[in-house]
């Protein structure tokens, strides 16, 4: 399990709404015609994995994942006759559309959020400099967001990797007690030295679990904090991690001069000394 001292810091985009959200997404279906029984199946396979990343984040998910199986139940019982399919998509006795009202709510707050968001980038970057003496503000790291791959992009990921036959299984889970700020500096040193790491590369040698758990918080910390960067090429597909930016625009250190110790120093004046008193 992750060290008892740190926590899983997720944003108000990362609740279970988002979820929902991002499986609507994935799934490429029209959230009015949402898909109880598929999408419930896939927010509880979240769900076991968020268990094992933190207990303490799963309890709107639970509640959420409880929801989802009642309106899948509701919808499988039999309608009286005598109703008539509604005109709209979404009706008052549709036992969605509570859930679907709340999900278009989101997906409006969220997309404003975002707009706003770009906006005031856009407007850092015209922002006029007037003096190369002006303080530069210190940049918030809790204000970085992981930007090419969405945090449920990463966990469906963990879950694929959790999935593995050769790792052990729940009844003799072994604890890992080493801090992740160590997994932290291993894995950011082996992406800045390579590169580019596959996110599946990371775990191919691991089996434990807490370990395994342990490590892709540490990845989470290098996204969000350190400014390394995930890109995801194919849909469903494996997750590449590259450095920061920086290290790339940091130009190459020019080649130090060996400069010759005092030692021989000395030891030349005396040679080239010797040689003009040969000469004379």
């Amino acid at each position: 399990m992750p060290s008892a001292n740190y926590r899983v810091e997720l944003d108000i985009f990362c609740g279970p709404l988002d979820l929902l959200l991002y499986l609507v997404r994935r799934s490429e279906v029209d959230i009015l015609d949402l898909p109880i029984a598929r999408i419930a199946a896939q927010f509880i396979d979240f769900l076991q994995v968020l268990e094992q990343i933190d207990l303490d984040l799963v309890g709107d998910f639970v509640v959420m994942a409880s929801t989802l199986v009642e309106i899948k139940s509701r919808l499988v019982l039999p309608q009286p006759e005598e109703e008539q399919p509604a005109e709209t998509p979404i009706s008052e006795e549709d036992p969605r559309s509570e859930l679907i009202q709340q999900l278009l709510e989101y997906k409006k707050f969220k997309e404003a959020a975002t707009a706003l968001e770009t906006r005031a980038e856009q407007w850092q970057e015209r922002y006029p400099r007037l003096s190369n003496e002006r303080p530069q503000t210190a940049k918030d790291p809790s204000a970085d967001r992981i930007k090419e791959v969405e945090l449920w992009d990463l966990v469906s990921a963990l879950g694929r990797v959790l999935r593995r036959k050769d790792v052990e299984d729940e009844a003799r889970i072994r604890y890992d007690d080493t801090p992740i700020q160590v997994y932290v500096q291993q894995i950011g040193g082996r992406v800045r030295e390579e590169g580019e790491v596959r996110f599946f590369t990371l775990f191919d040698a691991e089996t434990i679990r807490s370990k395994i758990v342990g490590m892709f918080l540490a990845v989470l910390e290098l996204l969000r904090h350190h400014g390394f960067r995930a890109e995801q090429p194919e849909n469903f597909g494996d997750i590449i991690i590259r450095p920061p930016l920086e290290d790339a625009e940091q130009p190459s250190e020019p080649p130090k001069l060996e400069l010759p110790s005092l030692e021989q120093l000395q030891g030349g004046i005396a040679a080239e000394t010797d040689r003009q008193a040969d000469q004379e």
